[in-house]
Order: structure tokens, then C-alpha cells, then sequence
């Protein structure tokens, strides 16, 4: 009498043998999800992490759960500042921050929206970087530090704030003596002006005013700043600054990890950094705008413009910090150049081109004038 178990067990054979014939892909054992474990350097409560998530949201998605990453807050491994370290190192598979906040290994790093980028939006220097040879140049300055990551700058920021203060600045000199924090190249502009800077991670700015190590300090966006408690330490908020005009996020993954992921992956991380960078443009639109008015209405802040004086200052000061660098590294030096070169194309049609919001906005919302009696 036949075994039907070993008839099974032919005949599967022979399919599978049939199948390597035809060409067909063979089956094999599947081996789980792929995990990786990243960092921001963004507290849990800041709208930031909640964009880092958002990413990993959207990859771990579009894998169908065949990459899962898990992003842990600020400090969870290493501190804010430690994140390039880590990641390079392995001890993180990625992470999620900003490119000037490893201004210290390398300061061409921090012309990724640590300057007036040369009246570049963050837009645009994003545009630059994929398109006009920024992309090629950062991997330049990651390698003149050995460091072993693969990134992503996306996510453009808007305009920075000058930032929260005791009194309004209203002119150059009031930033004379004044306890200041700031990032990167930022440092240099303020010290030119005459601040006494110190760089802090996001999360301890307050507590350093509260202590009155701080007389003042930015750090990006109405949301963050009232979810970090800003208004509990101040009630005087200027806005327009040319310090951070054109920053942008940044997504880094350890290179030999992201270089050993499946092509597939890797293509849908590359296309998920671009997705996740437009849906974090529309959720800060939504989110930032809701929170300016509540910083004047809940918090009773009172909002200033920066005066053209002091922004005409930082253009001046900022000529001197990119001179120094420029003759002390080759590298920032050509960044400068590449981005100058792209700036006065891409600006001058930018100009010429949008027409401005201002007299569409006072035409629909601004006063009317009260109509004339008699």
C-alpha cells in the first residue's frame, strides 16, 4: 500500500523543481520585521518628536510592518547633543533632529539653516540640497569627520523667531551683555552682536531663564515654544529674524544598517522622507497658526516685529562669521559658494515671481475704515 504522506512530499518537490525551472521566485521562510531603535533629540511633549514619529508612522506603514521603528525621546539613550555619536556608532540605528546641532564637530554643517542662507526659504535650500548639489556636499562634510550615517534633511521650518525676552530688543545694541541661547553658527552672529550665548537643548532653555542663567533665548515656533513654557518665563515675543531663516529637520539612519536594508526598503524610506517633509509643512501650518493666537489671547503675550535695524545688523555681522570660516575650512567655504550660486538664481525668480500675501490679507481681514458721517 503507497504512503499518501510520501506521495505529498514527491510532488511537492518536483513543483518546487518545476517552479525553479519556469523561473519562478523560490518560497522561503519568512524572517519577521526588520527593528530599529532611534532617537530624537526633541523632548516627548514638542511637536517635533511627534514629526519624528509621524515618519516612522509612515515607513513602518508603507513596509507593511516589515520595518518597524521605534523613536524614543530626547535623552531615552543619549542626550540631545550626543545623537550624531550614537547613530554613527551603531548604539542608534537613526534619529531625528537638525543638522546644526552637530555644528560643533563640523561648522559648514550648521549653513543647512544655521544663517540668512542667502535669502534662501527653508524650501528652497531644501531644493538646493537635491538639487543643486547639496546632497553631494553634505556627504562631503559627514565623511571629513568620519561620521558613518546616511541622512535626510526634509521637514522645511519656517521663519525662527529673534525670541523671548524681558523687554522688546529695538535696536542692535540691545543685545549688548545680554544671556542668550541659540545654535550654531547663531552663536557667532549673537556673540558678534554682543550677547553672551550659551547653547542649550530644547528642554532645558526654560528651566535656565526660570534659574536667571538666561536673560533671553529662541528656539523655533509658537507651538514648541508654549508646549516648553516659554510664556511662564516671559510675556515679550519677537518675531522675523534672519539667524534661522531656511532650517530644516533631519532624518539620519547608521550607514552600514541603511545600506544593508532590502533595495525595496530603502527606496520607500527615500520616498517616505519626502512625504513625511510635505505633511509636516501642512501640520505646522495648521498647528503653529492656532498656537500664535493662543500665545496672545490664553498666555496674554504680547507679539513684536523685529526692527529692520537689528536684521540689517545680523547681515552684517553674519559677512564677518562666513568670512573667518570661509578661510579656516575649504569645505564651509564651498558650501557658502554652491549656496550663493543657487540663492541668487532661485530667489531673484522667487521675487519677481509670488506676488505678496499682504494686500490680499489687509483687503479681506484688515479694518475698514469707518464710513464718513453726513
Amino acid at each position: 500500500m503507497s504512503n499518501p504522506r510520501r506521495k505529498f512530499l514527491t510532488g511537492a518537490a518536483a513543483a518546487a523543481t518545476g517552479a525553479a525551472t519556469l523561473g519562478f521566485p523560490a518560497i522561503v521562510r519568512a524572517q519577521g520585521p526588520i527593528s530599529m531603535r532611534w532617537q530624537s533629540t526633541w523632548p516627548s511633549k514638542d511637536i517635533f518628536h511627534e514629526y519624528a514619529l509621524d515618519f516612522a508612522k509612515k515607513v513602518n506603514d508603507m513596509t507593511g510592518g516589515d520595518l518597524k521603528i521605534e523613536v524614543l525621546p530626547a535623552g531615552a539613550v543619549v542626550p540631545a547633543f550626543g545623537l550624531l555619536d550614537a547613530v554613527s556608532k551603531g548604539t542608534l540605528d537613526g534619529g531625528h533632529g537638525v543638522l546644526v546641532y552637530h555644528y560643533g564637530k563640523q561648522n559648514a554643517l550648521a549653513l543647512w539653516g544655521s544663517s540668512p542662507c542667502y535669502a534662501m526659504d527653508a524650501q528652497q535650500v531644501l531644493s538646493w540640497h537635491k538639487y543643486g548639489g547639496g546632497k553631494e556636499l553634505l556627504q562631503k562634510v559627514y565623511a571629513s569627520i568620519g561620521a558613518n550615517v546616511t541622512s535626510f534633511p526634509y521637514g522645511p521650518m519656517w521663519t525662527q523667531p529673534l525670541g523671548w525676552f524681558k523687554k522688546p530688543i529695538t535696536k542692535p545694541d540691545d543685545f549688548k551683555g545680554l544671556k542668550y541661547r541659540t545654535v550654531g553658527i547663531s552663536i557667532d552672529l549673537f556673540t558678534g552682536m554682543g550677547a553672551a550665548v550659551n547653547a542649550l537643548p530644547g528642554g532645558e532653555i526654560v528651566p535656565a531663564i526660570d534659574r536667571g542663567l538666561l536673560d533671553a533665548a529662541e528656539f523655533n515656533n509658537a507651538t514648541s515654544d508654549r508646549i516648553l513654557g516659554f510664556p511662564d518665563v516671559s510675556k515679550v515675543y519677537e518675531l522675523q529674524s534672519y539667524h534661522q531663516s531656511g532650517e530644516q529637520f533631519e532624518i539620519t539612519f547608521n550607514k552600514t544598517k541603511f545600506d544593508a536594508l532590502p533595495a525595496k526598503m530603502r527606496a520607500i524610506i527615500e520616498n517616505g522622507v519626502e512625504a513625511a517633509s510635505q505633511d509636516l509643512t501642512w501640520k505646522s501650518i495648521n498647528r503653529y497658526s492656532q498656537d500664535y493666537i493662543e500665545l496672545q489671547t490664553k498666555d496674554k503675550v504680547k507679539v513684536y516685529i523685529t526692527p529692520a535695524t537689528v536684521l540689517q545688523r545680523q547681515l552684517e555681522v553674519f559677512d564677518k562669521v562666513e568670512a573667518k570660516y570661509s578661510a579656516a575650512n575649504p569645505l564651509f567655504k564651498e558650501v557658502v559658494e554652491s549656496q550663493r550660486k543657487y540663492a541668487e538664481r532661485v530667489v531673484k525668480w522667487s521675487l519677481d515671481t509670488v506676488v505678496s500675501p499682504r494686500m490680499a490679507y489687509n483687503y479681506y481681514f484688515g479694518k475698514k475704515p469707518a464710513a464718513k458721517k453726513g
